[in-house]
């Protein structure tokens, strides 16, 4: 009987956990810079739900995975069927936040590129690199005030492009000639399989005005893979109000993953 009372007592905890998650999910479910959205419900979530239910039973629920010793969680962002976001557990504004250009500083784009089989059990197939891209928008381009990474499919189009003009992208920041999603990009290709210890928050703070006003920055990290020779491409982009510009890299990414469906046919 204690035995039932107390798996009944799970149960209700795990359905209040559930039920608190979903409530605070709905609040950010508008589009981004919406005026009704919370701006703290991804912190909430986190802080409150995540860590203490990682905490206390060792279950990351609501979100996908809590990693306690490096500071950060994964989350299954509403919108679409794979998109996650990499959140961390410490308070951290977003793109501006000081603490990403300190020395000892996590490298949450590596986290988020990490996270890439959770990415690929949603999407229930093996991901190739080039379809898969990480973005974080400008203060202007966000609708929370905690920095979260969306880790999502590319654009056809701009993977397509990418592709083409690969030759284009050096080891140094260099203007695109060509559009991507609408807009002129700042780009530099980074070799390796995996991230390893280079911070993209501080390889774009190397680009003269950036450091000084990363609000208004947006970054994108992108898989590449030419000539065998497996590498990213940073993309950056500084929110322009007078063209409308929100600085918005998560719009490379398609939340419906266009790529995958065409590779499977589906």
């Amino acid at each position: 009987m204690a035995n039932k009372w107390r798996m009944r007592a799970r149960d209700r905890r795990a359905a209040a956990f559930m039920a608190a998650a979903l409530a605070l999910i709905l609040t950010i479910a508008a589009p981004r810079a919406a005026e009704s959205a919370d701006p703290d419900a991804l912190w909430r979530i986190v802080h409150t739900l995540c860590v203490t239910d990682m905490r206390v039973s060792g279950s990351p629920a609501p979100c996908a995975r809590v990693d306690l010793a490096k500071r950060y969680a994964v989350l299954k962002d509403i919108r679409g069927d794979t998109q996650l976001l990499l959140i961390p557990t410490d308070r951290l504004s977003g793109i501006e936040a000081p603490q990403l250009l300190a020395a000892d500083a996590p490298n949450y784009f590596a986290d988020a590129w990490d996270a890439r089989p959770l990415f690929e059990a949603r999407a229930k197939t093996a991901v190739p690199r080039e379809d898969i891209a990480l973005a974080i928008n400008s203060i202007y381009g966000r609708s929370q005030q905690q920095l979260h990474i969306h880790i999502d499919c590319v654009r056809p189009d701009v993977r397509d492009a990418l592709a083409a003009h690969a030759d284009a992208i050096g080891r140094r920041w260099r203007l695109l000639e060509f559009p991507l999603a609408g807009r002129h990009y700042q780009a530099m290709r980074i070799e390796g399989e995996e991230l390893g210890d280079r911070s993209p928050f501080k390889l774009l703070a190397e680009q003269p005005g950036a450091r000084a006003d990363m609000g208004r920055e947006t970054l994108a990290v992108i898989g590449v893979s030419a000539d065998g020779r497996p590498g990213f491409v940073l993309l950056s982009d500084r929110a322009d109000l007078t063209t409308m510009d929100q600085g918005a890299a998560e719009d490379l990414q398609d939340h419906s993953c266009k790529v995958l469906h065409a590779a499977t046919g589906a």
